[in-house]
């Protein structure tokens, strides 16, 4: 018998029975959809605590006390709001000294719910590209359904209008940047022949203020298979640099700095080469991996490095590096931010935060810590890159976010927005720990559980392991209410694939690697229970796209440590995921399936194949949404199926019509799907189950 993993692409495809559900909008598809949100409906919101988790978290998603984060720019602060009254937002901007009060005086730039009332588009925003130096006019990014196809329309903040006969572009996958009033740096992803193969942007063109877009004249292209290209305007004081980039995929890239003279001279970076800035005339910049650079400079990971940008534009050749920031056992680098005057870098001290300010005179690099809190997670909220404010955000598990501003890069700090609490955070207490993987690395986590619990509790555990994306501690009020407060606990696991400890962490999953982010997720789940903060039945587990490939493969591979898995946004046919666009983007991460050794090691996990007719599966909660455009719903919906079919009826399905693959719009939805989670979880880990079973055995729906 052929095993899946050594069979082609078509081969697959043809004994796939529920192939039909990858068409997004296929009315058999959907009416499929349709018969599945109904069950999972009747029985989550159906159930009598429903109504009330909610409404509660309908109420916090759009308090009025919520912080306004914001930016700010030439002496005004713009924010993004949300509350019940204004579903799908208003963008709006007050002045730096009303932000800092406790309540601010705002502008309404443009008030979304009229202007989706006005055209008959639920418009959802996806930010502007503001015009340099009086920043009125943008570049405005709208989504019709949430997804991240967008379309774009020049958009004049003065008269608060769009501007008549000005730039304007279908929804699409495309970028847009200004070079000057009348010229757009266009990302273009419009027709097939601009795009790559994962359906991003291949062509950069120049478009002329009066002329078509088809017109636009193109300056820069990549290869079908690359991920994508970009370019915008960057500036350094009063020079201006027009950067090109060729993104070869998720973690290599090739930088262009685009002369006067039209040329487009490639910056002598490694490929992958990652956190980088152009300061003061320095190019500032980390690597992924070891490199040596010309002068023989040894450039390690974790490390920042500079060197001096200004020569090599002058004469093509790059002088002598400096080290702008050893690394560290365990400190990772989380970003960089610029202002005028200052170069921010946000750091990970073991999963915490902290952040350090670099000033560039004659003399070389100053470095000193920003005086901010220290056991929690720190960010930098903004920096104004025209100017000398910045601000910062602070929170834990167990602390309200709060923002912490600077009007002086960063020396003098003032607390200016604090969040309510939303729970009394007195009862709980957070922990870290540590779980050895099956290859023996120590894993950490973070527990979040009441003080006096004295046995095993309902346990909920989140990961995500991919990307280079850290999981950091931070505050959830809804968490707080809807399952702290019922005598739960709540784990956060920190493995390898995630960028907690930089990009060897990261590496150590990638690819054919993959395994050791389930072993460890494993690993964790066994410790909480070693520990007696939980047991097995009451251990329920959640994860979105990649961390929903991550639940999807501890469903299937270890059914036996979970009594609940819920599975959002996911991959899960990782034998086909290169089939769904715009799947081709993750090859670097996970592989290619269309290679027979690489088809191997994705085929040992793949969750879709390995779903089993005699296995004892806990009950699972599948979440998706029809206008996901980043990760296809195809994946949960077939998983769903498969499932079912096999006869797991504990098998619950839900897809929204809205939102795109992060929830994007109206927040009633998202509460919707947020309290329905909490009700699963409550019923499916519950120690006292109704009427000898916590859910009922859904027929399986064909």
């Amino acid at each position: 018998m052929t095993s899946p993993m050594t069979k082609t692409q078509p081969e697959l495809a043809a004994e796939d029975p529920f192939l039909w559900l990858e068409d997004r909008n296929g009315k058999e598809a959907l009416d499929w959809v349709h018969r599945q949100n109904a069950v999972t409906v009747a029985e989550l919101q159906g159930d009598p605590s429903y109504q009330g988790a909610f409404e509660t978290a309908l109420d916090l998603m759009t308090a009025e006390d919520n912080i306004p984060v914001g930016a700010a720019l030439a002496g005004h602060v713009y924010n993004f709001w949300q509350d019940k009254t204004n579903a799908l937002g208003l963008w709006r901007r007050t002045t730096v000294a009303s932000y800092k009060t406790d309540k601010p005086e705002w502008e309404t730039i443009i008030d979304f719910d009229q202007l989706s009332a006005k055209e008959g588009v639920k418009w959802v925003f996806g930010g502007a590209s503001r015009l340099y130096p009086d920043f009125d006019l943008c570049l405005l990014s709208m989504s019709p359904d949430g997804g991240d196809a967008s379309e774009m329309r020049e958009f004049d903040i003065a008269t608060k209008s769009f501007v008549e006969d000005g730039f304007r572009a279908p929804a699409s996958k495309s970028g847009f940047s200004w070079l000057d009033k009348d010229t757009v740096i266009v990302s273009a992803a419009f027709e097939e022949g601009d795009k790559t193969q994962s359906g991003y942007p291949r062509v950069i063109k120049l478009w002329r203020r009066g002329t078509k877009l088809e017109d636009a004249t193109p300056i820069f292209e990549g290869e079908k298979h690359h991920l994508a290209v970009g370019g915008g305007v960057e500036f350094d004081g009063d020079k201006r640099h027009v950067l090109l980039g060729r993104t070869i995929d998720f973690f290599t890239s090739h930088s262009f700095l685009r002369l006067a003279s039209g040329e487009n001279r490639r910056v002598p970076l490694p490929d992958d080469a990652t956190d980088t800035a152009v300061f003061k005339g320095q190019l500032v910049f980390g690597v992924r991996s070891p490199w040596t650079a010309p002068d023989g400079t040894p450039c390690l990971p974790d490390g920042l490095y500079s060197v001096d940008f200004d020569r090599w534009i002058e004469n093509g050749t790059f002088g002598p590096l400096e080290t702008l920031l050893e690394p560290a056992h365990r400190v990772s680098i989380a970003g960089l931010a610029r202002t005028q005057d200052r170069l921010f870098i946000n750091l990970m001290d073991n999963v915490r935060g902290k952040v350090v300010v670099c000033d560039r005179t004659d003399k070389g690099w100053s470095l000193k810590p920003v005086g901010l809190p220290g056991n929690g997670n720190v960010g930098i909220s903004h920096a104004e890159h025209f100017g000398s404010s910045v601000s910062f955000s602070f929170t834990d598990f167990l602390t309200p976010s709060s923002i912490i501003w600077s009007d002086d890069d960063g020396e003098m700090l003032q607390t200016v927005k604090s969040q309510p609490a939303r729970f009394d955070a007195s009862p709980y207490i957070s922990e870290q720990f540590e779980a050895r993987s099956r290859d023996g690395t120590m894993i950490p986590y973070f527990v979040v559980r009441r003080r006096d619990q004295t046995g095993p509790a309902p346990a909920l555990l989140y990961g995500y392991g991919g990307f280079e994306v850290p999981l950091l501690p931070g505050y959830a009020g809804i968490r707080g209410r809807l399952w702290l407060d019922k005598g739960n606990a709540y784990v956060q696991a920190n493995i390898r694939g995630g960028g907690e400890f930089g990009p060897a962490w990261h590496q150590a999953a990638l690819k054919a690697n993959r395994q050791k982010a389930f072993d460890d997720f494993a690993a964790v789940a066994e410790d909480v229970v070693r520990r007696g903060i939980t047991t097995a039945a009451q251990l329920g587990i959640q994860g979105g796209s990649n961390g929903g490939l991550l639940t999807g493969v501890s469903l299937t591979q270890r059914p036996d440590l979970f009594g609940a898995v819920i599975i959002d946004v996911p991959l899960l046919d990782m034998l086909r995921y290169t089939e769904l666009p715009p799947g081709a983007s993750w090859i670097a991460e996970y592989g290619d399936p269309s290679k027979p050794e690489e088809a191997a090691w994705l085929g040992v996990y793949s969750p879709y194949q390995h779903v089993a007719a005699n296995a004892a599966y806990p009950p699972v909660l599948l979440m998706t949404s029809t206008a996901d455009d980043r990760v296809h719903p195809g994946h949960a919906r077939k998983m769903a199926a498969r499932l079912q079919a096999a006869g797991h009826g504990k098998t619950l399905f839900f897809e929204e019509t809205e939102g795109g693959h992060g929830g994007r719009g109206d927040r009633r939805p998202q509460a919707a799907q947020t309290a329905m989670r909490y009700v699963f979880l409550q019923r499916a880990l519950s120690t006292e189950p109704k009427s000898g079973s916590r859910f009922s055995e859904n027929p399986v729906l064909d």
